[in-house]
């Protein structure tokens, strides 16, 4: 589930440019269970698997025991969302760890002890953290300069500014009698940067009022 997205587009271009290191590991390295289990059945009898503290704990102390890292992230459906100015954050650090759920749960003192920010990509479950994990690595690694061709485009994306992006068009200016407005073909960069913004905020208005309170 992550070999591939984590080598496709930008994120493979950032690796090979030395910008990003990723590694997987598998939580079963760190079991000492012949079965190399790394769950259990929740205690107080309900349905369902638990991720065991021991396996992680073992896991995470011997990955901080070679480097330093500045979070500890575990991705969970009632963690905090993830959003635009949080992966602007998120960018800047140097080292993190992506711990990702599975089964029912992870035993509550991995959450209390060891894990020091919790994340969410939106209000509903998935089968595995595995997935939050790639969607909160890519959101950091293409804001970090030279991950993309141009670094400008980042910063005009949808929620850098609260707003969503405007509308964008390209060649021809003409297509089947559908046409790009004329402002567009103007040349004149303040009236077009006005329209820009005076559309950002109109779809936002539409689409996404919350975000402009």
């Amino acid at each position: 589930m992550l070999e591939s997205p984590l080598n496709c587009s930008i994120l493979k271009r950032a690796q090979a440019k030395g910008l990003v290191e990723f590694h997987v590991h598998n939580l079963r390295d760190w079991s000492t269970n012949k079965h190399r289990k790394v769950d259990d059945y929740p205690f107080g009898g309900e349905a369902g698997m638990v991720m065991m503290v021991e396996p992680v704990d073992r896991a995470i102390s011997e990955l901080k025991a070679c480097r330093h890292y500045d979070e500890v992230i575990f991705t969970s459906p009632d963690g905090e969302l993830l959003t635009q100015p949080m992966a602007n954050s998120l960018s800047m650090l140097e080292n993190v760890i992506i711990l990702c759920g599975h089964y029912k749960g992870i035993d509550w003192r991995i959450r209390q002890h060891l894990v020091t920010k919790e994340i969410s990509i939106g209000d509903y479950v998935l089968t595995g953290g595995e997935i939050p994990a790639v969607v909160i690595a890519d959101a950091m690694v293409r804001l970090i300069p030279g991950a993309i061709g141009d670094e400008q485009s980042a910063l005009s994306d949808s929620f850098q500014d609260n707003l969503l992006a405007p509308p964008v068009y390209t060649r021809p200016a003409e297509y089947n009698g559908w046409k790009v407005p004329d402002i567009l073909l103007s040349g004149h960069e303040a009236k077009i940067s006005e329209w820009r913004h005076e559309q950002a905020l109109e779809r936002t208005r539409l689409l996404r009022p919350d975000l402009l309170k």
